[in-house]
């Protein structure tokens, strides 16, 4: 599993908006971005999960699909 910054999520969500996509939050986040659901038209579906890892830090996992699952898209 790899663990992305909080600023390698910010730049992935500007670029799915510049392409234009959509990113909807599912969950806030305390110190990150909590449950990010990405999407667009020709874009692959991204799912962005915060993990705590020390009480002060966190890092966030992303999963790409073709498709979006459908426990994500009552959300979209």
């Amino acid at each position: 599993m790899t663990i992305y910054s909080l600023s390698a999520c910010e730049n992935l969500i500007a670029d799915y908006l510049e392409r234009g996509g959509t990113a909807y939050t599912v969950e806030e986040g305390c110190l990150g971005l909590g449950l990010m659901v990405l999407s667009g038209r020709g874009l692959k579906t991204t799912i962005i999960k915060e993990i705590f890892l020390t009480t002060y830090t966190c890092g966030h996992t992303m999963r790409k699909y073709n498709r979006c699952p459908e426990k994500y898209q009552k959300y979209i």
